[in-house]
């Protein structure tokens, strides 16, 4: 079939009546090499019978061989090697028909193997010339004097491997791209003083800025997709210093096929530029807990809720239950662990935590081992408006989560906390420091509880990043709220495996915190967002800033005062020592009993929809908490 629509090019006619000359031409070529160029009477007249069958069985065999699917413009070395074959095949049935016809009585053998050599370097000049012709027309200086009207704009790509040629190559050929490449960047010595294509390398890292100089560059292409952040935060710097735009490659596997295009050049993710490398967890002894035990994570479909199911399931854990009030984002995160990564042992459940009975049947039925409790309201303005829903959500819920796993006889219950938690100033870290002393005081059973305290996530859902990309795609302004307002940030891979790690080394009772380097300013972020997009800040895209949300402060921290800072085995995690220490059960049950009082207090003032009775409440189980007085939804 595909010869079938390969024969309706007309085009496949013309090179078919050029390789019939060069047929003939070979055959007669090689007849004089061979009789050093002196034909009697009786050859010539052999060549003209040899060449009635010849050529049509070289057409055959080079229409069988594939030699004409190819399209011409883009020869390779696979077509030269489809080529090779199809006269190696030719050449080999020439000499099987006249050894069978006439055991090569008044034939010479080396005719016909000069013939092959002939063949295959006439077609393949051949090929090699179109190619050439097609490749002048992408040489920049050769397209640029057919298009002097066209403002080109000179790019330097830094990584001379082979990301950074297929991106040369795209370049050269793709005549929407109005690229001129003036050279590259890269630290292997052996490339230094070469060139890709005719474009030179310029120099190693170290000399960028020297480059950026001396050079009139007006956007940098990274293609080094193995960089790390230090290679990406020294690259940006030089950028930055030198006010020249910025683009990263997509990874090589992406490119694998040639068929991604230079404009699809992604963005730098800010993970790559959160001021520190990233932190990868000793994850030794998490598969000891979790290898073919029974999983239950709640808020399953949220952003790390996801991201710890594909963590989990590479432990292999027996069963996993996912728990989730979002009907869309349970059936997604369900679909890609069943379709996309293959795990088939669990459940989805629909359903709110704070449901007493659907927790209880859960508890009952799957008997789960190991519990992750991700399932929180978390933005800070919303609940602001909306505070029992902070109270029914994130308190009464996770207290029946914790009360269940005691129940239950779960072996480790960890519990995702924020920074926000730390003396707040709004009601959902409120509520999560709530939560943390409700863990802490019930402590003494044989369920291992601990907690996760985080910074902000980039990339989840509703966190600053995907807002300002969305405002800058529509072309701004970039909304900040304040311009010293800053956060600690992590990334979502750092944060789910946070919580397998808490599991692994808590022994109940703790809060583990993880070390985030220096917080970054949001405003700073917004610029650097801006700046990767391809624009400048407050002058393609405006940023403006609308004052602090309902519930915001400027700063978080990750400790409050008072609380024991201990190190872990590992140095990048700190734990908050437990409040309960061996021998102070009489004294931790009266504090869960005047907890438990205060809760039950927050339950009515949020069943009346009372925000200031609620702010009043926390208040007082949380005495660092300062309310900010604003209007509820209700």
């Amino acid at each position: 079939m595909s010869m079938y629509f390969q024969i309706k090019n007309p085009k496949i006619y013309l090179m078919i009546f050029s390789d019939v000359l060069i047929f003939a031409l070979s055959i007669i070529i090689s007849y004089l090499f061979r009789f050093e160029f002196s034909l009697s009477p009786f050859y010539i007249q052999q060549i003209k019978t040899v060449l009635l069958w010849i050529i049509p069985l070289k057409i055959i065999v080079f229409l069988f061989s594939g030699v004409y699917r190819g399209m011409w413009r883009y020869t390779s070395i696979r077509d030269f090697w489809l080529l090779a074959r199809a006269c190696l095949l030719s050449t080999l049935l020439i000499l099987a028909v006249i050894l069978y016809m006439s055991g090569f009585k008044g034939y010479s053998r080396a005719i016909f193997i000069i013939d092959g050599v002939l063949t295959f370097l006439l077609v393949g000049g051949k090929l090699m010339a179109i190619r050439s012709y097609f490749a002048g027309f992408a040489n920049p200086k050769i397209r640029e004097e057919l298009f002097p009207k066209v403002t080109y704009k000179n790019v330097l790509i830094i990584g001379a491997g082979d990301a950074g040629e297929k991106i040369l190559r795209e370049i050269f050929e793709n005549n929407q791209l109005h690229y001129r490449v003036i050279g590259f960047i890269d630290d292997d010595p052996q490339k230094q003083s070469r060139s890709i294509h005719g474009v030179p390398v310029l120099g190693n890292l170290e000399k960028i800025t020297s480059i950026l100089e001396k050079e009139d560059v007006h956007e940098i292409l990274i293609a080094i997709p193995s960089a790390n952040g230090d290679q990406i935060r020294n690259i940006v710097e030089a950028c930055k210093d030198s006010n020249v735009s910025y683009k990263i490659l997509p990874g090589i596997g992406e490119l694998i096929d040639g068929s991604v295009s230079i404009k699809v050049l992604r963005d730098i993710n800010y993970e790559d530029l959160l001021g520190r490398p990233p932190v990868h967890l000793n994850i030794k002894g998490i598969r000891n807990y979790i290898d073919g035990k029974t999983v239950l994570i709640t808020g399953c479909g949220g952003s790390i809720g996801s991201e710890l199911c594909r963590q989990v399931i590479k432990y292999q854990p027996g069963y996993l239950i996912l728990l989730d009030a979002s009907e869309m984002n349970l059936f997604n995160i369900q679909l890609e662990l069943q379709n996309e990564r293959y795990f088939h042992k669990c459940e989805a459940i629909l359903g709110q935590v704070q449901n007493e009975h659907r927790v209880e049947d859960i508890f009952k039925k799957y008997k789960p081992q190991v519990v992750f409790h991700a399932a929180a309201y978390k933005h800070v303005p919303m609940l602001e408006k909306n505070p029992w829903e902070a109270v029914f959500n994130n308190i009464v819920g996770s207290r029946l989560a914790m009360e269940m796993s005691i129940k239950h006889h779960v072996e480790r219950f960890v519990l995702v906390s924020t920074d926000k938690a730390v003396r707040p100033t709004n009601v959902m870290g409120a509520s999560k420091r709530v939560t943390e002393l409700i863990m802490q005081s019930v402590q003494g059973s044989d369920t291992r509880l601990m907690a996760v305290r985080f910074g902000n996530v980039v990339g989840s859902s509703g966190s600053v990043i995907p807002i300002f990309r969305r405002q800058i795609e529509q072309g701004g302004p970039v909304t900040v709220t304040h311009p010293e307002v800053n956060r600690y940030f992590m990334t979502i891979p750092e944060a789910a495996q946070m919580i397998l790690q808490a599991g692994a080394m808590g022994e109940g009772g703790e809060v583990f915190i993880l070390r985030m380097g220096t917080p970054v300013k949001i405003a700073d972020m917004a610029r650097d967002l801006i700046h990767l997009s391809g624009k400048e800040p407050d002058v393609d895209i405006k940023i403006i800033y609308i004052g602090l949300r309902d519930g915001e402060k400027l700063y978080e921290e990750l400790i409050t005062v008072g609380e024991d800072i201990l190190p872990t085995v590992h140095e990048k995690v700190m734990v908050l020592q437990s409040n309960y220490q061996p021998g102070e059960g009489k004294i931790l049950q009266e504090s869960r009993e005047i907890l438990g009082n205060k809760i039950d207090e927050l339950m009515k003032d949020a069943l009346r929809h009372d925000s200031r009775a609620i702010k009043k409440t926390l208040k007082e189980i949380v005495p660092e908490y300062t309310p900010q007085e604003n209007e509820a939804v209700l």
